[in-house]
């Protein structure tokens, strides 16, 4: 923080950047270099939203934790002898040790390496080294997060002041009901450091423009960037009737199947996010020869779930600040975006298949891999956009209404984030 400046006060950079920003354009580049403004954004945006830290399966057993690290603040993510799902802020509350050195494992409870004070798997404080008589124990547990497992997704809420889920918990529930995240297993995880801000991430994900050029494989298997004509549009539609006669009763949004090949992943839920609507989910036909995205689209792993055939589409989930998955009926692939400072993304990749799936008899890694691996290529992109926004003569360009509304909105729903405290 600078000096002179109150807590919760937002930076002077903010409000002069929003000033500077012209709507329908990309951000000026101080919104993606200003370490002021990145603090100000943990603040109002990574600490005050669901985020999405792991699946069900990183802690599927009573003990079983992973940490989610959000800037300096890490997460235990862990599941307590009752079947609960808790996240404990990593700190000790007698002088600020962390309490667990891995990212993951299985405990029977928390003991801080410093002075031995000792937890419960929920963070209830067990013993403090002998200051017992001192302490009124129910005062000196370790801080908690809101958590919430939703579809065998978990989501945590790392500041104060949780909002209620709402209607995310019933409408992700239905969607991802039929894909079993529950009764999955993670075949697969590669962590990357990719040297670009956050937003110009989610931007990127946000749009299929770039994709024929940057993507022909994906192109291959999706409608994404086909051509709206009317052939296009009846192949699409004739593909979603098949699938959701296939998944019949199954079926979990029927009425967000794509009925149009826009340049859009997700027709129906234009625009998407929202001031009101963090998350979204619909299922989305693809191209003919393909009942998985794979390379050459045939399967890559045994059914997972409750599907009864390869053949249904696509599941996508998408949730701001930090997530999306691409499920087709034999794997999921789901990613994860934590900010490492204004200019560095964390980004966490999963590949999920059925818990009974055996590697090397049931599904090949090579061969589950290779499609989503390909998402490297937009890592790439990503940092060359980044140097490119640092650069002094950068100045911000106009979005394209055809093809980038879900980027314009994404920065829409953004700015109102940040905006309110700078006066906005």
């Amino acid at each position: 923080m600078s000096r002179g400046r109150l807590a919760g006060e937002a930076p002077r950079a903010l409000a002069r950047a929003l000033a500077e920003r012209e709507p329908g354009h990309a951000l000026p580049r101080a919104f993606h270099l200003d370490d002021e403004i990145h603090a100000h954004e943990l603040t109002t945006i990574w600490r005050a939203s669901w985020l999405f830290a792991g699946v069900s399966a990183q802690a599927a057993a009573p003990g079983e934790f992973f940490v989610f690290a959000l800037g300096d603040d890490a997460m235990i993510v862990v599941r307590d002898d009752r079947g609960r799902v808790h996240a404990l802020h990593n700190t000790c509350r007698h002088r600020g040790m962390p309490v667990c050195a891995q990212q993951s494992g299985r405990v029977r409870r928390w003991v801080c390496p410093y002075h031995q004070w000792s937890y419960a798997l929920d963070g209830a404080l067990l013993g403090a080294g002998g200051m017992e008589a001192q302490l009124e124990r129910s005062r000196y547990g370790l801080h908690r997060a809101a958590v919430a497992e939703i579809g065998g997704l978990i989501f945590v809420w790392a500041g104060p002041d949780p909002q209620p889920l709402g209607a995310a918990e019933p409408q992700l529930s239905a969607a991802l009901a039929p894909q079993g995240l529950a009764r999955a297993k993670v075949a697969h995880r590669i962590d990357y450091r990719v040297a670009a801000n956050w937003k110009l991430i989610w931007e990127n994900n946000r749009e299929c423009w770039h994709c024929r050029s940057g993507h022909p494989e994906y192109v291959r298997a999706n409608f994404d960037i086909a051509p709206a004509n009317a052939r296009t549009r009846a192949l699409l539609a004739a593909r979603s009737r098949d699938h959701a006669r296939t998944l019949g009763a199954l079926a979990s949004a029927p009425g967000e199947w794509g009925a149009g090949a826009a340049e859009h992943e997700e027709p129906g839920l234009y625009g998407f996010p929202t001031a009101g609507r963090w998350w979204a989910a619909n299922r989305t036909a693809l191209a003919p020869g393909f009942v998985t995205e794979s390379l050459d689209g045939a399967a890559v792993a045994p059914l997972m779930g409750d599907y009864p055939a390869h053949d249904v589409g696509t599941l996508r989930v998408r949730t701001v600040p930090n997530f999306w998955c691409h499920a087709s009926a034999d794997h999921a692939v789901l990613t994860r975006l934590a900010p490492a400072g204004p200019e560095c993304t964390q980004v966490t990749v999963m590949w999920l298949v059925d818990a009974d799936a055996i590697e090397g008899r049931d599904f090949e890694l090579e061969r589950l891999l290779a499609f989503w691996k390909l998402s490297e290529q937009d890592w790439e992109l990503c940092e060359r956009n980044h140097a490119g926004v640092r650069s002094p003569a950068y100045t911000p360009g106009p979005y394209s209404r055809a093809r980038e509304y879900n980027v314009a909105a994404f920065v829409e729903w953004y700015c109102e984030r940040v905006a309110p405290a700078a006066g906005r």
